[in-house]
């Protein structure tokens, strides 16, 4: 029970890695509201709330905030998981693409982070966790929209575990950058293609949403008391 009588909000919730999350927070003594576009979660949890939002909104976001604190106190965690790929090689990418992906990718960071963060700086602490992705790290041909954003949510870890730490209070920011890991979308991918990704790790294999998950939970709970402005690589060794 690490997150014993924590308030959590996970963004992306409804499955996938989010929904991983959400799960594996609540079996850990959370309450979770899980954010999602959605309809609706893809599973049912005891004490995981459905939340229904997009990120990209900023007003909806502050609601949102104002929501969680209102009804159970505080926000002591926070999961900036939601994420949305829209591919191309850049000669061919359109404005649209480019502009959707850094919304959700990157501003949809910024807009949950930017209310939640003074937060947990007049309470006392908390942690805030953003997913990142190996292709923030490496780069990757066809995404320029998505490294971009990716690389953007490291330089926000960086930049807000130096800013929420500022008055002496223990406000921890990192991110994960998971390696390509088996969700709803690589499911859809031909098994070549997967066999490929998985050569390219030193583990021989993909990830799962269960291995990402727990080192959130690491990351989000007090065993990472000391860790901050971290970007935590669960890739299984991947390089691109």
């Amino acid at each position: 029970m690490r997150l014993e009588n924590k308030v959590a909000i996970v963004t992306g919730g409804a499955k996938g890695l989010g929904g991983a999350m959400a799960q594996l927070f609540a079996a850990e003594g959370a309450r979770v509201i899980a954010v999602d576009m959605a309809d609706g979660l893809s599973y049912e949890c005891e004490n995981v709330e459905f939340y229904k939002l997009n990120v990209t909104d900023g007003p909806a976001c502050k609601t949102l905030v104002d929501y969680a604190i209102e009804k159970y106190g505080k926000i002591d965690i926070l999961i900036n998981n939601a994420g949305i790929t829209r591919d191309a090689l850049t000669r061919k990418m359109t404005d649209e693409q480019w502009d959707l992906v850094v919304d959700v990718d990157l501003k949809g960071v910024f807009n949950l982070t930017r209310y939640v963060g003074p937060h947990m700086e007049e309470t006392g602490g908390g942690s805030i966790v953003s997913i990142s992705s190996v292709v923030g790290e490496f780069g990757n041909i066809g995404q320029a929209n998505y490294a971009a954003a990716k690389a953007g949510v490291i330089g926000l870890t960086k930049t807000w575990a130096k800013e929420f730490a500022r008055k002496g209070v223990p406000v921890r920011v990192n991110c994960i950058t998971p390696g390509y890991t088996m969700t709803d979308i690589l499911k859809t991918v031909p098994q070549e293609l997967l066999d490929k990704f998985a050569k390219m790790t030193m583990l021989g294999r993909l990830g799962q949403p269960e291995e990402i998950a727990k080192a959130a939970l690491f990351l989000a709970s007090e065993d990472a008391s000391y860790i901050t402005g971290h970007v935590l690589s669960v890739n299984g060794g991947m390089r691109l």
